[in-house]
């Protein structure tokens, strides 16, 4: 169902106009993304040429693969609108493939990096215990949290001292406050391109402090209107020993692509309830797409793209067709160095100004989807562990230079280390957790808090939506005192409660026979009858529960009080 916060959800077709600067708004947060293979080149100790050239490629790569994963129908697509950039995670084995042999291992192992994604794609499904909805929740935070500090330093305008740049402060100030502004307070054409805006006005502010030169942009604007980077293709190359590194690499992107296209699903639907890995799959094999594509083409390494998806939760538009639109620019620019290189010139203030704004909300989003589970201390030392590990890597860096290089994938950014530490955590922590519980009702204790405090317990160690484990406890509950008038409560009375990902089954056994369960509440009149408190009681376990099934057998009844979880 589609939220009503959204101006265009996924099937929504937005004007044609429209359409194209929303995709060109999309464009502007990829573009940020070329700083990636731009630190590649430097530490390959490439030139300009080979600069402009893996940009390009990366460009139609990117294009390629955000149509991909818009495409709803065959094994490939996710059906989201959720673009491709240049992937944090195969920064650290692709400075270490170009240092063994230089850009044509880079692209090779790229390619190489597509086929393993491919391959992990086609068992994620089978990976459900791995991604229980707090794990998946913790990843979209830990998107979110990974980009600050790169977001503060563009934004802080800090220089290679640490020192903060006044000028290039007042920028990211102007341009994040315009945005957010457009955003809240304005409504129509100007919250949809409210980024976009910001950005202009970003450029703007820049060149009247200095802080983009005439210089500058005349050097973007000294490239051809059009060239074939492909005639500049420096070919491939492979090398085994790089595959394990390059796979840890794929690994880290493909989690980070399951939290990113959970937030997807999240917020396009409103009824949603926990990951579909069908959806994910796909959009996994897509996101492979992508990467080997830019292998082949002499891009770089592709993953999804969290800030994008934050742009999508700010600006209220979802339409799978402005993937369509921005899959078409990134094509079109990867041909026009000149037009692109007016992204290249992106101040850095504007640049952290605009991650600030959409990275908010996907920290947002990956908390909402933690909290949308009760959590139990295991779970809490699952998440809180996870984020303090991760965050140590940011803090920390130093204590991480000297880990062995098919190691450093891991421990190159805090998601990847969070996101690690979260699956291990969570596995470790699963053990002791039986997938039933039983509680035997006593006489000598009120049965009311007793089933409160049994469903809190459990879950909250099965990690179970809270709204329905409240209905289980208040049907529960009714059930016990419906009975209360046909058998002697507390006299061989068990409940026994089952629990997967999709179904909540509570099974009550007690002496007697199955109360009145009724389709219909009594009238008020019959409240005054001894019986209307239990007549009351049967027909709310009928309206708390959504299916029942009772027997009795040797002078003892056992019903089943199923929930949809």
């Amino acid at each position: 169902m589609k939220p009503s916060q959204l101006l265009y959800g996924l099937d929504d077709r937005p004007p044609a106009l429209v359409n194209g600067f929303l995709g060109l708004q999309h464009v502007s947060i990829i573009a940020i993304s070329f700083v990636m293979p731009i630190l590649l080149v430097h530490e390959g100790g490439g030139t300009t040429l080979q600069i402009t050239f893996i940009i390009s490629m990366s460009m139609l790569a990117g294009g390629i693969g955000v149509i991909a994963q818009a495409l709803r129908s065959g094994p490939v697509g996710s059906g989201y609108l959720c673009p491709q950039v240049c992937g944090p995670s195969f920064l650290a084995a692709s400075v270490l493939c170009v240092k063994t042999g230089g850009l044509p291992l880079v692209f090779g192992m790229t390619a190489c990096a597509g086929v393993i994604e491919a391959l992990f794609s086609r068992v994620v499904h089978k990976l459900r215990v791995l991604f229980p909805t707090e794990v998946t929740g913790l990843i979209v935070t830990m998107v979110g949290i990974t980009v600050v500090k790169l977001a503060g330093r563009n934004f802080l305008s800090l220089d290679s001292s640490g020192t903060i740049n006044t000028a290039g402060l007042s920028v990211g100030i102007i341009t994040l406050m315009l945005m957010v502004s457009l955003n809240v307070w304005s409504k129509g054409n100007f919250r949809l391109f409210c980024i976009l805006i910001g950005i202009v006005g970003g450029y703007l502010a820049a060149l009247g402090s200095g802080q983009l030169t005439p210089s500058e942009i005349k050097a973007a604007m000294a490239h051809p209107l059009i060239w074939n980077p492909i005639a500049h293709h420096p070919g491939w190359s492979f090398d085994a020993t790089l595959v394990l590194p390059m796979g840890i690499a794929v690994i880290c992107s493909s989690l980070k692509s399951v939290g990113d296209l959970t937030t997807c699903q999240k917020i396009n639907d409103t009824e949603w309830k926990r990951v579909d890995l069908a959806s994910v799959q796909k959009g996994i094999l897509a996101d492979a797409v992508g990467c080997f594509t830019a292998g082949i083409l002499g891009g770089f390494g592709q993953s999804t793209s969290s800030s994008n998806i934050g742009l999508t939760i700010a600006t209220g538009v979802t339409s799978r067709s402005v993937a369509f639109s921005t899959g078409g620019i990134l094509i079109i620019l990867a041909f026009c160095p000149k037009l692109s290189g007016i992204f290249a010139v992106m101040p850095p203030p504007v640049v952290g100004a605009t991650l600030i704004f959409a990275v908010g909300f996907m920290i947002v989003a990956g908390i909402q989807i933690i909290m949308s589970r009760m959590i139990d201390s295991r779970k809490t030392f699952v998440i809180g562990l996870s984020i303090i590990f991760g965050l140590t890597v940011d803090m920390l860096p130093h204590a991480f230079m000297d880990l062995h290089p098919w190691l450093k994938a891991i421990f190159s950014s805090s998601l990847s280390a969070a996101t690690i530490s979260a699956l291990i955590l969570n596995l470790i922590f699963r053990i002791g957790i039986k997938s039933k519980a039983s509680l035997i009702i006593s006489s000598e204790n009120p049965y009311s808090q007793s089933i409160v405090e049994f469903m809190e317990r459990q879950g909250g160690a099965w990690a179970a939506r809270p709204e329905v484990i409240k209905k289980a406890t208040a049907a529960t509950s009714e059930y016990m005192e419906a009975i209360g008038g046909s058998s002697k409560l507390g006299e061989a009375t068990s409940i026994t409660i089952f629990f997967d990902e999709y179904n909540l089954d509570v099974v009550i056994r007690h002496p007697g026979k199955i109360p009145e369960l009724s389709h219909r509440a009594p009238e008020p009149e019959a409240l005054l009858e001894p019986d209307g408190v239990l007549q009351m009681a049967g027909f709310l376990v009928r309206s708390l529960t959504d299916r029942i099934e009772s027997k009795t057998s040797n002078g003892k009844a056992t019903t089943r009080l199923h929930f949809e979880h």
